[in-house]
């Protein structure tokens, strides 16, 4: 186990310092995990929600809109708990040294798209070209 990085509270990763040093990795590191705990905070919250709110309702019109609600709210867990693979994801590649590296070019994704998105795997060029061919392709 390595010993861990001091890093600043108002510490921003910087262009002009070496990329995806010690004290960046451990900032992404910090920031995925700080995100991870937060969604499985809520998720612990809606799972106690919808066991405690289990009713029988007799109107119709109120229930059909207490189950949208809920279908709605899984369907919202869902997707964070797929978002929670790709922290998990991201965690792995800072573990082994491949983290805030596009997948396709190999070149360093800026600090500015991994701070807004840190479970970016592509740069923004990459992506772009990504989601061009993906809109060409689906409207065959």
């Amino acid at each position: 186990m390595k010993a861990e990085t001091f890093l600043p509270e108002d510490y921003r990763p910087a262009e002009d310092e070496p990329f995806m040093n010690e004290r960046q990795t451990e900032y992404f590191r910090r920031k995925l995990l700080a995100w991870k705990e937060e969604i499985l905070l809520d998720s612990r919250d809606t799972v106690e929600g919808l066991q405690e709110n289990t009713r029988n309702i007799p109107d119709v019109a109120d229930r059909a809109s207490e189950e949208t609600d809920r279908a709605l709210e899984l369907r919202t867990r869902d997707r964070q708990r797929k978002l929670v693979a790709k922290i998990d994801s991201a965690l792995r590649r800072i573990d082994e040294g491949e983290y805030g590296y596009c997948d396709v070019t190999g070149e360093p994704i800026s600090l500015k798209r991994l701070d807004a998105r840190p479970i970016a795997t592509m740069s923004l060029e990459a992506q772009e070209r990504h989601e061009r061919r993906e809109k060409v392709h689906r409207d065959d």
